[in-house]
């Protein structure tokens, strides 16, 4: 799957912007890739992306948010996940 290019709002200093594997958001949601590749084209997922600071700089933060579902992927700056939590259980 594509991967799915975030980006943080107001960003003033570089990366303004990663990317993290689609599939993994999908499965984590309990959803299909293909459906989860449409719920996010028609904004029925929701997610909130966060800028690590401090000793957590060069860290983000993504959270997916899907019918009361909810999986959180700390990434590092090329978008590999580090650490992810969450529950297909809605």
């Amino acid at each position: 799957m594509k991967a799915i290019a975030l980006q943080l709002a107001g960003a003033d200093t570089s990366p303004a912007s990663i990317e993290i594997d689609g599939a993994q958001a999908a499965v984590n949601l309990g959803l299909e890739v293909s459906a989860f590749r449409q719920l996010m084209h028609d904004g029925k997922v929701s997610v909130l992306c966060e800028r690590g600071t401090g000793e957590d700089a060069g860290l983000w933060r993504a959270t997916f948010y899907y019918e009361g579902r909810r999986f959180r992927a700390v990434v590092d700056g090329h978008g590999h996940i580090l650490h992810a939590t969450g529950s297909a259980s809605p």
